[in-house]
């Protein structure tokens, strides 16, 4: 039993061994790998939001039975598009469920 456990142990040291060794040569760069988000200066003014919503409603109201599968294809990139814009302008923190668990925990004990 002991025996298997320290077999088992070994593996797991050998193994982030050699993944800590490893070359290095195709590392992102340094804008990739940052964690710090960039702010921009592309804001979206009122009007464009308004007439981007407007957008959105008049596609979801349209009558996609008729249309081909490239031009229900063409829709959804351009709704994918908006939505992109749309979230890049709004400033929204994303956390993920890993880190909301930790935060909790940390809270209760201390």
């Amino acid at each position: 039993m002991k025996r298997t456990i320290f077999f088992g142990i070994l593996m797991i040291f050998m193994m982030s061994a050699s993944m800590a060794f490893a070359g290095k040569n195709n590392l992102k760069s340094t804008s990739e790998n940052s964690a710090v988000t960039v702010i921009t200066d592309n804001k979206l003014s009122a009007a464009e939001v308004t007439t981007l919503t407007a957008r959105v409603d008049e596609i979801r109201n349209m009558d996609k039975s008729n249309m081909t599968v490239t031009e229900k294809r063409e829709l959804r990139k351009e709704l994918k598009g908006i939505k992109e814009n749309v979230r890049r302008d709004g400033g929204v923190i994303y956390i993920g469920g890993g880190t909301i668990l930790l935060i909790v925990i940390l809270i209760i004990l201390l």
